[in-house]
This record gives C-alpha cells, structure tokens and sequence, in this order.
C-alpha cells in the first residue's frame, strides 16, 4: 500500500533490498502528478512483487536535490540501496505497466544476467543449466533462444539451430550470434556430408577445419579456416570466412583462440 515518506534512508533504501521500492516525486501544485499518481497508486494496489513510497519534493527538498530531481512527476525504482530504473512525466497506465515489466528484477532476469556473464566467460556448460529453466517461463522470448542456442552451439548443433531458427530477433548483436549458431550447425553437417562440398584445391583444408570444428579443436579450425580464406576466399559461398566470423562470434573476444587468430584473419581478408 502506497504511503508517504517518513524515513527516507528505512522506507526505501533498506525496504529496497527486501523488495523493490517504486518512488513517486511529486507535489500537490503539479498537475501531472495529479495524472500519475492514481495510476501508481492503481498499481500499487495490485502489486505484490514491490511497494510505493511517495515523495512530496516541497516537504523533502533534501532528498530531491540527492537524486537530481528537477521535473516532477519523477519516478524511480530501488532495488539493494541503488536505482535500477527511472522515468519523468505522467506516463499513461499501459505505458507505465509496459515500463515496469522491463525494469522490475525477476528471478529469470537475474538468470539471464548470469548466463550472460558465463558465455563472456566461454563457461557454455554454467550457461546452458542457467538457460532451461529461463526458457521453461518464457517460451517465446527470442533473446533467451538465441543465447540458449549460443551456449549449444558446439555441443549439440542441431538443437541450437532449430533454437536459432525459431528466434525472430531485431538487436543486431544477437542477430549475429543467431547467424554463427546456423554457420557453425551447417558446417558441421557438412562434417557428415563431405560429399556435398565442391572440387576444389582447398576442399581438403576446408572440410579438415570442418572436422577439426566437430572436435570442438578451436585452433586448428582457425588455422584452415584461414587458409583456405588466403587461397580461395569464394569457396563454399565464403564459407571458410563465414566459418571464421562464427566462431569468434561464439567464443567471445577474449578466448586463447579468438586472439590468437582474430589478427591474422583480418589480415588474410586483404
């Protein structure tokens, strides 16, 4: 239930890292706060998950100068003492719900983070046990099958393809890991079908960096991958650098085998 501020630093700092705290500026001479408020008060009434505190910047302008109020209606949310989120204006009901749902800390949110932290860390394994559980809550959220087929990629190739193909995803960055996730299960289904790759010079060097992919051997990948980009970089639709490009997608940048080989990639392109 929304009430107002007594003890700033007990009513939303410390109550804060219990729940998340909403923090409504206000003051009884602005009109848009008259607007505001009923709708977080509405919400408020229906939430669970956090609590309103109000904040009347006339009787608290101590605490409004500390956190940079200078238009009201402000709203801010507390999570652990800090805030995670903000808006000015009176925002109408839906839009604020919307903003409320992307800025509110979940269980699954906090997952996601840290299956990201695992994939930075080229841990898949801690990445992967991290992801089932975020995807069993939210079939549908395209970012959570990218990263889940990200962390699969090199384990079980087929299942982060069909992951991959099923993610419908706008964020340019994750529409690269899609795009290495289907180049790297292509590739290593070619692995098996050795015969479906053209004559040429270089196929052997190819379809070896192919194996050596299945193997999960990073280096020696590279190491054709490169060579055949130097000698026919047309080879397979510029699959050698293709093949290149997703692997560096997939382990990160600050894989042994990522800088080991990014320089000399680059320089094989010209």
């Amino acid at each position: 239930m929304a009430h107002d501020v007594q003890d700033f630093q007990h009513d939303v700092i410390e109550a804060s890292r219990e729940h998340p705290v909403l923090v409504d500026f206000w003051a009884p001479w602005c009109g848009p706060c008259q607007q505001l408020g009923p709708v977080l008060e509405k919400l408020d009434q229906e939430a669970d998950a956090w609590s309103l505190v109000k904040v009347n910047t006339d009787e608290n302008p101590d605490v409004a100068r500390r956190y940079g109020i200078r238009g009201i209606p402000a709203v801010k949310l507390f999570h652990d003492g800090n805030v995670i989120g903000e808006f000015t204006g009176a925002l109408p009901e839906h839009a604020v719900r919307n903003w409320l749902d992307e800025h509110l800390p979940s269980e699954s949110k906090s997952r996601l983070e840290e299956a990201q932290d695992a994939l930075q860390q080229g841990d898949t394994e801690a990445a992967e046990q991290l992801l089932w559980p975020v995807l069993d809550d939210n079939p549908d959220d395209p970012e959570v099958k990218v990263l889940l087929a990200q962390a699969l990629a090199f384990r079980d190739p087929t299942r982060a393809n069909a992951l991959a193909d099923e993610a419908d995803i706008a964020d340019p960055e994750l529409r690269q890991v899609r795009e290495a996730v289907q180049t790297v299960a292509r590739l290593i289904a070619l692995g098996d079908h050795p015969g479906e790759l053209p004559e040429a010079p270089v196929r052997d060097t190819y379809l070896a960096g192919i194996r050596a992919l299945g193997d999960a051997d990073y280096d020696t990948a590279l190491d054709h991958f490169i060579d055949v980009v130097q000698q026919n970089r047309d080879y397979d639709d510029d699959g050698a650098r293709k093949a290149c490009v997703a692997l560096f997608t997939l382990l990160g940048n600050e894989h042994p085998a990522t800088q080991e080989y990014r320089r000399t990639f680059d320089m094989a392109l010209y």
